[in-house]
């Protein structure tokens, strides 16, 4: 007898616990994530002329329907970017395409050291070139750090300054401004 008391105290802590938590969590937003697709509940798709993920994710917001979205990156064959809205609200899985998010999720780039996300420095260029398919960011990083005259570089994903992706080295440091699909850095 006393051990199903136990054992009813036990879970009465741990239902107790399982609701605090999700009050505690109720009021943090849901964020949308880089590298992560939502396949399924699609009613609509649209092309996204900006190539701006942002411009998907304000697309939800103004539909009723739309529970969550998957931005898709221009793909190498010269297409646009595409949003999709979806009416429910599909597990997200990992994928390079893609940005995804649920209504009331802004986008959000990852913060990695050394590197902006969304950023292009335009003009100070010292060369550029178009990376192989695979070839990321950390190629064109890569570049610059072994090129003395480099002082910063700007990545342009497939798609969006032509077929391939495109390595900016600048032997000066232009101003940043935000642009979807470009990848920049100081590296001296």
């Amino acid at each position: 007898m006393r051990k199903g008391r136990l054992s009813g105290a036990v879970m009465a802590s741990v239902v107790a616990s399982a609701a605090l938590l999700s009050l505690a969590f109720a009021g943090v937003p849901a964020l949308a994530q880089t590298a992560f697709d939502r396949p399924g509940g699609d009613y609509f798709s649209t092309p996204v002329a900006s190539g701006d993920p942002e411009d998907c994710a304000l697309l939800c917001e103004r539909d009723r329907r739309c529970r969550a979205w998957s931005f898709s990156y221009p793909d190498v064959e010269g297409g646009s970017a595409v949003c999709w809205l979806k009416n429910t609200v599909p597990a997200r899985v990992p994928g390079s395409c893609c940005i995804s998010g649920v209504r009331g999720a802004g986008v959000i780039e990852p913060r990695i050291e050394g590197v902006e996300t969304s950023i292009d420095r335009p003009g100070g260029d010292l060369r550029n070139f178009d990376l192989k398919e695979g070839e990321s960011v950390e190629v064109c990083k890569a570049a610059c750090t072994a090129d003395n005259k480099c002082r910063a570089f700007t990545y342009a994903r497939p798609g969006y300054t032509g077929r391939e992706a495109r390595c900016f080295l600048k032997k000066e440091i232009k101003p940043p401004r935000r642009k979807a699909g470009f990848t920049s850095g100081v590296v001296r």
